[in-house]
């Protein structure tokens, strides 16, 4: 048996860990039902994604707060509509509901089960209160040793920043066989590139790497996690260790 190489493993939480796309969608339909706009999703979601992107990339950037994000795309959005409804007061609503939802992503228990001898570790770029309220709502609640979340760290993946916060929790020694996982190039490779530990790549839909961001791993399910932790998973590696 090849020796574990990694004994630190860093998850995002949204689309790697957990299906955002379900939680998103029950929470903005049963915002729109509460704001009496029943036909709000069907007409908007597709604006609402589109001016989402846009908000949440200028966030990686730095040159949006997350606070003022989660005002500012329903601003926009009824802005676009010309929907009367107050963008704060829906926002509040929404991650309220969006608290309540927790989508597991296929594996993602077993692949934390069978890694617990290993330091788990969460960090995300989402709401502080939204995030805790999802992990305490799923199975996944009992298995992090930390949890690392933007708004208390002041800093967003792929800011260095924030994982030196992560890392004045994990300990520095543990640097070297550190590994993080997440579905996002731009902010969770970016991130570990940045700040010089190993990368996993979780892509299930194998989309294409249009950028020049080059992860350690690419992966597929999320059980091959596994495979890596132990040193025995060799496709799709860009080095070797």
């Amino acid at each position: 048996m090849k020796e574990q190489i990694y004994t630190t493993i860093i998850f995002d939480i949204d689309d790697t860990l957990m299906e955002f796309a379900l939680s998103e969608k029950a929470a903005l339909h049963n915002t729109f039902m509460e704001f009496d706009l029943p036909n709000g999703f069907m007409d908007m979601h597709a604006s609402y994604r589109a001016i989402s992107k846009v908000l949440w990339n200028e966030l990686e950037l730095g040159n949006i707060a997350l606070r003022e994000l989660g005002v500012e795309r329903f601003r926009l959005l009824f802005l676009e509509h010309q929907t009367d409804k107050d963008p704060l007061d829906f926002s509040s609503t929404y991650l309220n509901y969006l608290g309540k939802e927790a989508h597991l992503v296929a594996g993602a228990l077993e692949v934390l089960e069978q890694l617990s001898h290993c330091q788990l570790v969460i960090m995300t770029n989402g709401f502080g209160d939204v995030q805790k309220s999802r992990l305490q709502n799923s199975a996944l609640t009992d298995h992090f040793d930390h949890i690392v979340i933007s708004e208390e760290a002041g800093y967003q993946k792929p800011n260095p920043g924030i994982f030196d916060y992560a890392f004045s929790k994990i300990g520095t020694a543990a640097k070297a066989k550190t590994i993080i996982v997440g579905d996002s190039l731009t902010s969770d490779i970016q991130g570990g590139i940045n700040y010089g530990i190993d990368t996993v790549w979780f892509n299930p839909k194998g989309k294409n790497n249009e950028s020049a961001i080059q992860p350690t791993y690419e992966i597929k399910d999320l059980l091959e996690i596994i495979d890596i932790v132990n040193g025995s998973f060799t496709q799709g590696k860009e080095g070797s260790k």
